[in-house]
C-alpha cells in the first residue's frame, strides 16, 4: 500500500482531526476495539489475498457505486456542495443529554438545497448514559424512542450511532432497535456499527443479529490506529479488505455501506503532560540543564524545549481510489465518508452514482 509518513522536528505537535463519529473524540480508544478483539490471533474467513495496486501517478478510474453516503456535522453545511455524487447524507448533531433526552436535532431546512436522502444521525458515546437511555421498561427510553421517531419525521431516515454499549446491554440495544424499526414506518433506518474481521463472543455489535432490524448497516472501518495507539494508517488496505470480506458475509451486500476516512492523525514520540514527583521535577531540571526559575504569585515554574518527532498518517485521493476500487471490485454496493470538509477536493471527480 502506499504510506505516508512525515516526521517533524519541532516544539509543539500538529493537532490531529477528529475520528470515528465523534468531534472532538470522546476517549482515546475507538468503539472499534473491544477487549474481546484485541491481543488474541485473527482468525478469518480466509487468507487475505495479496493487494494489487496502482503505480502512484498513474491516473485514478472513477469509481461507481449505487449508494454513496456522506456525514455533515451541523454548523458545517458549507461543506456540502450541490454537484457532490452522494445518494445520501447523514446530518450529524442530534445526541442525548445527561437525563437521557434527545437535544440538538439539526434543521433540515439548512441543507434545503441539497435534494437527496437526508437522514438524522443520533450519536450516544458514554457508556455509563448509553446503559441509562438502554434501560428496558424506563420512561426514559420511552420517552427517548418517542422522540426520536418525532424527529425522524423530517427526515428520509433515522441512523442510531451508539458506540459504547456496555457489554451487558446487547440485549437491550437489540430491542431499542426492534422498536423503532417498528415505529419507523416507511423511513430508512440504519445504525453506524464498528468494523469486525470476524465474529466475537458475545458482541453487542452483533452483524448478523442487527442485520434483520434495519435498512442498512454503515461499518466505521476506519481508526485502526488511534489517538493513543501505535502510529500507523487509519484504514489500511489489508485491514479494510478483511473487514469487508467479513462484512459482505455477515451483512450481505444489500445493506452493507463500507465506511471511509476522510481525515488523518498525527502521533508525537514524546508526550509531556503528566504528574512528578519533586524528585522527578528536580530531575528534569537537571536534564535540561534548568537554570532560570519563575515565581508566578509564589508558585514555582520553568520551561525548557525539546525536540519531538512527529508520524503523520492520512488520506489523499490516490489511497482513497485503490480503497474505493478495492470495495468495489469485491462487490461492494454503497460506501459513506467520514466527514464532508475533512476530504481533499480531488476525491469527487472520481466518484459516481450508478
Amino acid at each position: 500500500m502506499k504510506r505516508f509518513i512525515l516526521c517533524i522536528l519541532a516544539a509543539g505537535i500538529i493537532p490531529a482531526l477528529a475520528g470515528c463519529h465523534s468531534p472532538p473524540a470522546q476517549s482515546d480508544e475507538p468503539a472499534s476495539v473491544l477487549p474481546e478483539e484485541t491481543g488474541e490471533p485473527e482468525e478469518y474467513l480466509e487468507p487475505p489475498k495479496e493487494l494489487e495496486l496502482p503505480p502512484p501517478g498513474t491516473d485514478l478510474p472513477v469509481s461507481s457505486f449505487g449508494e454513496i453516503w456522506a456525514y455533515l456535522l451541523s454548523g458545517r453545511e458549507q461543506t456540502l456542495k450541490q454537484d457532490f455524487p452522494l445518494s445520501d447524507v447523514g446530518y450529524f448533531g442530534a445526541e442525548l443529554d445527561s437525563y437521557g433526552q434527545l437535544i440538538n436535532v439539526p434543521k433540515p431546512g439548512n441543507v434545503s438545497f441539497y435534494k437527496g436522502r437526508l437522514h438524522l444521525v443520533v450519536a450516544c458515546n458514554g457508556r455509563a448514559l448509553t446503559h441509562f437511555a438502554l434501560a428496558e421498561g424506563s420512561r426514559e427510553r420511552k420517552a427517548l424512542i418517542a422522540d426520536l421517531l418525532e424527529a425522524a419525521n423530517d427526515f428520509s431516515g433515522l441512523q442510531i450511532d451508539f458506540e459504547n454499549v456496555p457489554p451487558k446491554d446487547g440485549e437491550a440495544f437489540l430491542s431499542f432497535l426492534r422498536e423503532l424499526r417498528s415505529g419507523l414506518g416507511g423511513k430508512i433506518f440504519t445504525v453506524a456499527l464498528p468494523a469486525r474481521t470476524r465474529q466475537l463472543k458475545d458482541d453487542v455489535y452483533d452483524y448478523e443479529k442487527i442485520k434483520p432490524l434495519v435498512d442498512r448497516i454503515l461499518v466505521m472501518a476506519y481508526d485502526e490506529h488511534w489517538s493513543t495507539s501505535a502510529p500507523g494508517p487509519i484504514a489500511s488496505m489489508n485491514w479494510c479488505q478483511r473487514v469487508a470480506f467479513y462484512s459482505l458475509e455477515a451483512i450481505g451486500r444489500e445493506k452493507l455501506i463500507m465506511g471511509l476516512p476522510f481525515y488523518g492523525r498525527t502521533w508525537g514520540d514524546i508526550n509531556p503532560n503528566r504528574a512528578f514527583l519533586y524528585s522527578g521535577i528536580e530531575r528534569i531540571k537537571g536534564e535540561q540543564n534548568v537554570s532560570e526559575i519563575q515565581r508566578e504569585n509564589g508558585i514555582p515554574n520553568f520551561k525548557y524545549e525539546v525536540p519531538l518527532s512527529v508520524t503523520v498518517y492520512y488520506e489523499d485521493d490516490y489511497s482513497l481510489s485503490a480503497r474505493l476500487e478495492m470495495y468495489r471490485r469485491m462487490g461492494v454496493a454503497s460506501v459513506g465518508f467520514w466527514c464532508l470538509g475533512q476530504e481533499t477536493p480531488a476525491i469527487w471527480p472520481i466518484l459516481k452514482l450508478d
